[in-house]
């Protein structure tokens, strides 16, 4: 077992932190027990579920399978740094007005995937929302909803670009 700390220093949600841990330490621990955003869910801890998934440079990664050393110096996004200050991202905001949050353990994860989606294409077409949000399983069964709120968030970005 590996019992030596490294000092790792990540950039998160806009703010930089430097912590001594064990380099055994995964980015989800490191966010959640380190840094108390709690916001990023522990699923499955095999990668399967999707439900621990943060923005590495902007691109959807399952925190659970990284260490944090490996992501020294990369700029992390997790759910609690979506939202821009009071206002949510139009992702959040077209959740909740879709419904889309159920029982909200996979929000995190869908709400990441589906803002990283809307960056590279702001029109997806049905096929490309279902492969977004296709990483994370959601225990609702709900995709429907899910599905909507992207589109409703798709939307609403092409509607504020176009002011």
């Amino acid at each position: 077992m590996d019992t030596s700390n490294d000092l790792v220093t990540l950039k998160v949600n806009d703010r930089e932190y430097s912590r001594a841990v064990a380099g055994s330490i995964t980015l989800l621990d490191f966010l959640r027990e380190e840094l108390n955003l709690t916001g990023t869910k522990r699923g499955c801890d095999l990668g399967e579920c999707g439900c621990c998934t943060v923005l590495i440079d902007g691109r959807p990664m399952l925190a659970c399978l990284m260490l944090a050393a490996d992501v020294q110096d990369r700029v992390i996004t997790t759910i609690e740094g979506l939202a821009d200050g009071p206002a949510l991202h139009p992702v959040q905001q077209a959740m909740v007005e879709e419904g889309a949050i159920q029982c909200g353990f996979c929000t995190p994860a869908m709400a990441l995937s589906a803002a990283a989606l809307l960056w590279d294409n702001p029109d997806p077409d049905p096929a490309a929302i279902k492969r977004c949000i296709s990483g994370t399983i959601c225990r609702c069964t709900g995709y429907t909803k899910i599905e909507a709120a992207v589109r409703r968030a798709a939307r609403s970005v092409q509607e504020a670009g176009d002011d």
